[in-house]
C-alpha cells in the first residue's frame, strides 16, 4: 500500500472531490465546493517526496523534477481512481488529486438535458462541452461516450491527458490513448485517428491552433469530434475557436465552423441549497441554419437570442437553467446570483444583508 493511500481513503470517507497537498501546509480536501484542513500535520519535504514518488513512475518523476508539472492517473484499487497533478510552488512541492468515479454515471443521473443524446447519435461534425475547470466536463463526456457505447456500433478513439474514465467495450470498440504516454500531443493523437478507421474522436482539450484546426478538418471529413474548451457559454465558445486563428484566416474558419458545428454544451456546477453536493446546470446550443448563418457572418452577439428562442430545438440558456434550479429551491438565491450572467435578474431575490454585502 502506498503511503498516500490513507489520505485518499480519508478523502473518500468525507465524500470529498479533491485532495490538496502543499509543502509547508497541512493536507486539505475539497468537499461540496469548499476547501477544509483535515490534519494539523505540516507537510515536510521528505514526507511529500515519499508520498509523491510512491505512486509515480521513476521516468515520470524525472520529467516532473525537470519541468515542474506532471499529470497522470493513479488507481488505488478497482473502486478508486485519481487524476493527479504535481507542481512546484513557493514553499516546495505541491499536488492536487481529483477522484474519478470508476462507475460512469448516465446522462439522466447527471441531470443533463435529453437533447445532448442527439449529439451522440450524429455521424459527423463537431460537438463541444465547455465550462471552467472542475465543472464536470469530463464526467458529462464520459456519460455521452457510454451512451454511444451502449447503443451504437462505432469505433471511438479518445485522446486524453490523463485517461480519467476507463471505458469497457460494449456495442462499440473504444481505443483510449494518453498524452504524452501513448501519443505525444493532442494534435498528434487527433491526426493519427484520421488513419485509424475511427467514427468518433474525443479530444480531451482543444487548447492550441493546431488541435483546433485538425478538429475542424476531421469534423469536415466525416468524423464526429467531441472536444472541450474552458469557456462559460456558447457565444464565447464560438468566439474562442475563431480568435485562435490569425485574422487573415478567420473568415475561412467561420465558414468551416458554420458547416461542421453540431452543438455546444456549456456546463457549471452549483452548490445545492441543502449543502449536500452540487448540481450541474447547462446551456445548450443546437446548430440550426440560423446558427450557421450567424457564425458565418461573425455576428455571435445574436446567438443569445437564438438560444433563448430555441426551446423547440432543445436549446437552453444558462440563466434559464439557473432560474429553474432557483425556482425549485435546488440552489440558494446567492448561488444563483453568483453564477448567473444577467445579475439584475437574480439580485432581487437576495436578502437585504446579502445585497448589502455585494
Amino acid at each position: 500500500m502506498a503511503v498516500i493511500d490513507q489520505l485518499f481513503r480519508h478523502l473518500i470517507e468525507l465524500g470529498g472531490s479533491d485532495l490538496h497537498l502543499s509543502e509547508g501546509q497541512p493536507p486539505k480536501v475539497r468537499v461540496h465546493g469548499g476547501v477544509k484542513t483535515i490534519s494539523d500535520q505540516i507537510l515536510t519535504t521528505d514526507y511529500m517526496e515519499e508520498m509523491l514518488t510512491g505512486i509515480c513512475e521513476p521516468r515520470a518523476w524525472e520529467k516532473f523534477m525537470a519541468r515542474g508539472d506532471l499529470d497522470f492517473a493513479y488507481e488505488m484499487d478497482e473502486h478508486s481512481r485519481f487524476r493527479c497533478n504535481y507542481f512546484k510552488q513557493q514553499n516546495g512541492l505541491g499536488a492536487v488529486f481529483r477522484i474519478i468515479p470508476t462507475k460512469i454515471a448516465t446522462l439522466e443521473q447527471l441531470g443533463i438535458p435529453q437533447v445532448v443524446k442527439r449529439f451522440g447519435e450524429m455521424r459527423s461534425g463537431l460537438v463541444l462541452v465547455t465550462g471552467p475547470t472542475g465543472s464536470g466536463k469530463s464526467t458529462t463526456l464520459a456519460a455521452l461516450i457510454d451512451y454511444i457505447n451502449s447503443n451504437f456500433s462505432r469505433h471511438i478513439i479518445t485522446v486524453e491527458e490523463p485517461i480519467e474514465f476507463v471505458h469497457r467495450n460494449k456495442k462499440s470498440v473504444i481505443t483510449q490513448r494518453e498524452v504524452p504516454i501513448q501519443t505525444p500531443t493532442f494534435a498528434d493523437g487527433l491526426r493519427a485517428s484520421l488513419r485509424e478507421d475511427a467514427d468518433i474522436v474525443l479530444v480531451g482539450e482543444m487548447r492550441d491552433l493546431e488541435t483546433i484546426s485538425l478538429a475542424l478538418t476531421a469534423a469536415e471529413t466525416g468524423l464526429l469530434v467531441f472536444g472541450t474548451l474552458h469557456t462559460n457559454n456558447a457565444r464565447k465558445t464560438v468566439d474562442r475557436l475563431v480568435d485562435v486563428f490569425p485574422s487573415d484566416q478567420q473568415s475561412q474558419v467561420r465558414t468551416m465552423l458554420s458547416a461542421s458545428l453540431r452543438g455546444v454544451v456549456a456546463q457549471l456546477l452549483m452548490k445545492k441549497a441543502d449543502g449536500k453536493g452540487r448540481v450541474a446546470v447547462n446551456e445548450v446550443l443546437v446548430a440550426t441554419p440560423a446558427v450557421a448563418a450567424i457564425i458565418r457572418e461573425g455576428a455571435t452577439q445574436k446567438l443569445t437570442d437564438v438560444i433563448t428562442g430555441g426551446a423547440a430545438y432543445g436549446m437552453q440558456f444558462m440563466d434559464q437553467a439557473i432560474w429553474d434550479n432557483l425556482k425549485s429551491e435546488n440552489v440558494t438565491p446567492m448561488e444563483a446570483y453568483m453564477k448567473s450572467i444577467d445579475k439584475t435578474r437574480f439580485k432581487k431575490y437576495l436578502s437585504a444583508e446579502e445585497a448589502a454585502g455585494l
